[in-house]
C-alpha cells in the first residue's frame, strides 16, 4: 500500500507495482488540536488533518501504507512531510511552479522516472514497461467510467443530487479491487440512468445549477454541499481534486515514451499551485458552458494560500467573461460557520432564481 497526497501524483506507477494507492488527506477536525502541537495553528486544515491522524495513529490508511509519496504543490506540505519521514518512508517528487516549458517538462519527466526507481527499491519490486502500459490503460478505462458518470449532472434537471455526484468519485479513491471499481462504476452509471427515464429525478427541474471550485472540501462536505442542497441548489460539477480536475483527461495510450505520456498528462492539472495556471480557467469555460453553470461558489480552505490569491482572478473570468454569478468562500473544517454559510448560500441562490 502506497500513501498519497495529490492528484499529481501519478498512482498508474502504484498499481503497475502490483501496490495498493490511497488517499491519505485527512478529513476530519478531530486531530487536528493534537497535530496543533508540532504544526502551527494558522496552516490549512487539511495538513493539520492528516498530520493529526499520523501522531494519534487513527488513519489505518497511513499505518498500512509501506511507502508515502507527496509533491511540492505547497510549502506547508512540504513541511510536513519532513515530520512525516520521522516516521514512515516518505518521497516527494518535485513538481515544477510552471506547467509550460521545456525545462519544467524535463524536470517533471525525470521525477516520474525516478517515482518508478524509488517504488520498485522501497517495495522490493521490478517494474516493466509493459506494467506501466497496462496500468495506464487500466486508470484511462476508470476516467471514462467517471467522466460519464459526472456527464450525468449535464442533463436538465440533473440526474444526479449534489452529494451523489460527489460522493460516488471521492469514494472511487478507497475501491482497491480495480475489476469490481469499474463494475460498481458500470453499475452506477446505469441505474442513475435507468431512474431518471423511469422519471424518477432527485432534483428539483427549476433549481439553480452551480460549480463547486477551489480547494479539496473532503472535511467540510456536510457544510457546503449538504447546506448548498437544502438552499435549494443543484451542484452540477466540481471542478476540485477529487473530481473533474484530475480525471478529464487520459494517458496517450499511444505514445510510445510511457514516461513523457505520463509527464504530459499529470503536469496538465490546473491547479492553483501553478503560476500563471490558464489551464483552470480554460476548464472553468468548458464546464461552465457544458453544464449550463447559472453560478460558481469558489472555496478556499483557510490559509489556503494558491487558491485564495487566484479567486480574484477566477472571479474576474466568471463575472465579466462568462456574466454569470460567484462567490468565494473561505472555511475550515469546523461547523461553527455552518449557519453563515447558509445565510450566505440561500442569498445567493434566491439570487440567482430571482434573474431567471
Amino acid at each position: 500500500m502506497v500513501g498519497v497526497f495529490c492528484c499529481f501524483t501519478p498512482t498508474e506507477l502504484m498499481l503497475a507495482a502490483g501496490a495498493v494507492p490511497v488517499g491519505v488527506c485527512g478529513v476530519s477536525e478531530e486531530p487536528i488540536k493534537d497535530a496543533e502541537k508540532v504544526l502551527p495553528r494558522n496552516l490549512c486544515p487539511l495538513i493539520k488533518s492528516s498530520y493529526g491522524h499520523v501522531i494519534t495513529d487513527t488513519c489505518p490508511y497511513f499505518y498500512f501504507s509501506d511507502l508515502l509519496v507527496g509533491e511540492t504543490t505547497c510549502d506547508g506540505k512540504k513541511k510536513m512531510y519532513e515530520e512525516l519521514s520521522k516516521i514512515k518512508p516518505m518521497h516527494v517528487m518535485q513538481l515544477p511552479n510552471r506547467a509550460s516549458g521545456k525545462n519544467e517538462f524535463n524536470l517533471w519527466k525525470d521525477e516520474v522516472i525516478l517515482l518508478k526507481e524509488v517504488l520498485e527499491k522501497e517495495l522490493d519490486v521490478t517494474i516493466t514497461d509493459d506494467d506501466i502500459k497496462n496500468s495506464i490503460k487500466d486508470k484511462n478505462e476508470e476516467r471514462k467510467l467517471l467522466n460519464e458518470f459526472y456527464e450525468l449532472a449535464k442533463l436538465e434537471p440533473s440526474a444526479l443530487t449534489s452529494s451523489e455526484l460527489y460522493n460516488v468519485s471521492y469514494q472511487a479513491q478507497f475501491k482497491f479491487d480495480r475489476e469490481e471499481l469499474k463494475s460498481s462504476l458500470r453499475k452506477v452509471i446505469d441505474d442513475t440512468k435507468k431512474r431518471y427515464e423511469e422519471g424518477k429525478c432527485p432534483v428539483k427541474k427549476d433549481a439553480p445549477r452551480i460549480l463547486v471550485t477551489g480547494s479539496p472540501i473532503g472535511g467540510c462536505v456536510k457544510k457546503i454541499i449538504g447546506t448548498l442542497e437544502e438552499s435549494g441548489a443543484s451542484i452540477v460539477a466540481y471542478e476540485l481534486c477529487s473530481s473533474i480536475r484530475s480525471n478529464r483527461e487520459l494517458i496517450d495510450e499511444d505514445n510510445p515514451d510511457i514516461y513523457e505520456a505520463i509527464a504530459k498528462r499529470y503536469l496538465n492539472i490546473g491547479c492553483a499551485c501553478m503560476m500563471n495556471n490558464q489551464k483552470r480557467i480554460d476548464l472553468l469555460d468548458e464546464l461552465i458552458d457544458e453544464y449550463k453553470i447559472d453560478g460558481v461558489i469558489d472555496v478556499a480552505l483557510q490559509s489556503c494560500h494558491p487558491f485564495n490569491v487566484e479567486s480574484h482572478k477566477i472571479k474576474d473570468f466568471v463575472v465579466n467573461k462568462k456574466h454569470i454569478d460567484y462567490m468565494a468562500i473561505e472555511t475550515d473544517y469546523s461547523e461553527t460557520d455552518t449557519e453563515q454559510l447558509r445565510t450566505r448560500f440561500e442569498a445567493f441562490i434566491e439570487m440567482i432564481e430571482d434573474k431567471k
